[in-house]
Parts: structure tokens; sequence; C-alpha cells
């Protein structure tokens, strides 16, 4: 199972890494709904790592057969290894590509009506706060995965 979790674990913290770097900077000059939904998109596509993981697991490693658990317990070690690349993406992204983004946030959400403060936490904060979202996506992603390729 270690084997399993390091391999695909990695393969969705490089993929994640450089996925979401890249729709970051092309989606520069997108408005804030669009980028926000591309980043969903983009969180998604590399947490499919996890789908392919516990399938394989199961396939290649344990002769067609897995449990619900044995399932999601994959899938989060998965999660935990994956989330740590769109977190790095996010630092260098909040840090070098982009460090206007917290202004410009701020900016669009006064235009848009909003009168509460929005403060600039740092991309340090920032990073931890999408390693956090990325691991509530990934505890979804794995109770669907385990659900959906569980076999006796």
């Amino acid at each position: 199972m270690k084997t399993v979790v390091i391999k695909f674990g990695l393969f969705g913290l490089f993929f994640s890494l450089a996925l979401f770097l890249a729709v970051l900077y092309v989606g520069m000059g997108l408005d804030f709904n669009t980028q926000e939904v591309l980043g969903y998109l983009t969180i998604l596509v590399a947490l499919s790592t996890i789908f392919f993981g516990i399938m394989h697991y199961r396939d290649r490693v344990n002769a067609g057969k897995i449990s619900f658990l044995k399932g999601l317990l994959i899938g989060l070690l998965i999660t935990l290894i994956t989330a740590i690349g769109i977190a790095i993406a996010d630092f260098i992204y909040t840090t070098f590509i982009n460090p206007d983004f917290f202004n410009d946030y701020a900016r669009m959400m006064r235009d848009k009506g909003y009168t509460g403060v929005i403060q600039d936490y740092g991309s340090g904060f920032m990073a931890v706060i999408m390693y956090l979202t990325v691991l509530i996506l990934g505890l979804l992603v794995s109770l669907l995965a385990a659900l959906v390729l569980k076999r006796g």
C-alpha cells in the first residue's frame, strides 16, 4: 500500500503543481469568479489520482479486492501528498507571479459593495488555507472513489 500511496501521491503532487500554476498564470486576466471555478476544477482534476491509486491497488496489488475503509485510507493518504502541490502553487502564485492578488481581490470585493475588512494574511497563510481546502475536497473524492471501487 505504501508504494501505491507514494507513487500516486507524488504523481498528484507534481501534476497539481504544474496544472494549478498553469491555470493561475493563464487565468490572470480573467475575472475572479471564473478564476475560482477554474481553480476548483483544477483541484478536482488533480485529485483524480485518488481514483486511479485506489483502482491500481485493488486490481494490481490486492487481487481485485478492496474494502471501503482500505480504499478510503489510500485516498486520504494520496490527498495529503497531492494537496502539497496545490499549496506550493498557491504560494508561488501569490508571492512571485501575482503579488498584488490580495489587493486586487479586495478592490473587486469593494467594487461589489462588500463593506467588511479584507485582510492580506500573507502567502504562507493562504497556502495553508488552500492545503486545507484540498484536504476537504480530497476527503469527498476519497469517499466517493472508495465507495465506487470497493469489492469484497
